[in-house]
């Protein structure tokens, strides 16, 4: 499909519904399903109710598409990528994963979401010492990540952007990082992944996680899970099942061997509606411009993200997160002096603008689809709070 700017932008508006109400800035949170994903759930919802099982197998096709697509999206191999239901998941498939030994330790920052702090924690019960890098204000200090990893550091595990002050790092350099100690290096991909380009080769990541509900506008309850291919046999499955071995289809046959991708931590029974929806979504992304080498989505973010950070400075607000390089992300914290930020989304829930509220800070995510039309209404509801 060929679009002028203008054009494609619109476009993808009108594939959302929410725009019809809402002008809607939450993606960081939960973003709202397209048409065409709302359409692909609904359908299975119909199939289930009149067909059964019967049609099982177009399903399976659906969701192992949704895996093609979702290693497109980041320039993995299909076999490298495990369909999840959250994040958590992925995280906890590593961290469990990992055959710790006496002495060993990982480091991870301390102002992460806590979905990827307490799966590391909770291995303080194995004796795995866990060093937790503070961050002053919003840029973590690479130097200090570096100094803390040394010849027991088994991993580093950092989130692609922060959830509450949208900084974004280079997941190359803290990938070597962590190789430059003898480490793995973990990427929470959740606040980046469907807008910005990433290649898992060429950056060299080990294992990534996202749920898709955030910036590839799916369902709650499903994700992705990367594991380059040749550490599949470093991690010890966990939450094993049918789903895992390799001749999974044959319940007549007990053999333990697992399956040779990443699917083989995938375990049970998976949640076909929520993958199926996730698959249209990541369509819909990729068809607009998403890719693992360049992203007209996230061009187009950092765009509508700049518009947002000028109207909200002459209204008066100030602004938390940096605007400048390429630690810009689709999360823009604020503060509007004088103004209470519950009071701030009290309004704008009223006034049909939606946001949130992290901390101290209102947080504004727009995505590719929010446009200046959507700022100006977000500026009126500041406006109006006394």
């Amino acid at each position: 499909m060929t679009f002028s700017d203008e054009s494609r932008w619109q476009s993808f508006r009108e594939a959302m519904p929410v725009t019809q109400k809402w002008a809607y800035f939450d993606h960081a949170a939960v973003a709202p399903l397209p048409q065409s994903t709302a359409q692909a759930i609904t359908n299975w919802c119909q199939q289930a109710a009149h067909e059964g099982d019967t049609v099982w197998l177009d399903w399976e096709q659906l969701i192992e598409k949704t895996r093609q697509s979702g290693a497109k999206l980041i320039g993995a191999d299909t076999d490298e990528i495990a369909l999840v239901s959250n994040t958590t998941q992925g995280i906890n498939i590593v961290a469990e994963g990992i055959s710790w030994k006496p002495g060993d330790n990982l480091v991870v920052l301390g102002n992460e979401f806590p979905s990827n702090l307490y799966p590391w924690l909770h291995q303080q019960t194995k004796g795995v010492e866990v060093r937790v890098i503070p961050v002053e204000g919003v840029e973590p200090d690479l130097n200090r990540i570096a100094e803390a990893c040394d010849a027991n550091t088994r991993i580093l595990t950092i989130s692609w952007v922060s959830y509450k002050t949208g900084w974004r790092i280079d997941p190359a350099k803290l990938a070597k990082i962590a190789h430059d100690a003898g480490a793995l290096f973990f990427l929470d991909a959740i606040q980046g992944m469907g807008v910005f380009p990433l290649d898992v080769h060429e950056a060299d990541i080990d294992f990534l996680a996202a749920d898709g509900h955030k910036w590839m506008l799916g369902p709650e309850g499903a994700g992705l899970f990367y594991c380059k291919r040749e550490l599949l046999d470093e991690l010890y499955p966990i939450g094993v099942g049918w789903n895992s071995v390799a001749d999974r289809k044959n319940f007549d046959k007990t053999d333990l061997t697992f399956r040779t991708s990443a699917a083989r931590y995938e375990g049970g029974s998976q949640n076909m509606p929520g993958l199926i929806g996730l698959g249209a979504s990541l369509d819909l992304l990729l068809q607009y411009g998403a890719g693992p080498k360049t992203s007209a989505i996230g061009e187009r973010v950092l765009q509508v993200t700049d518009w947002a950070c000028e109207s909200l400075t002459k209204a008066g607000a100030k602004l938390i997160t940096s605007r400048e390089g390429d630690e810009r992300s689709g999360i823009v914290s604020f503060q509007v002096p004088g103004k209470v930020p519950q009071a701030l989304r009290a309004a704008g829930q009223k006034m049909g603008v939606n946001f949130s509220v992290r901390g101290d800070f209102a947080r504004l995510s727009p995505h590719a689809y929010n446009n200046q039309a959507d700022i100006d209404r977000l500026v009126e509801t500041l406006a109006a709070v006394e």
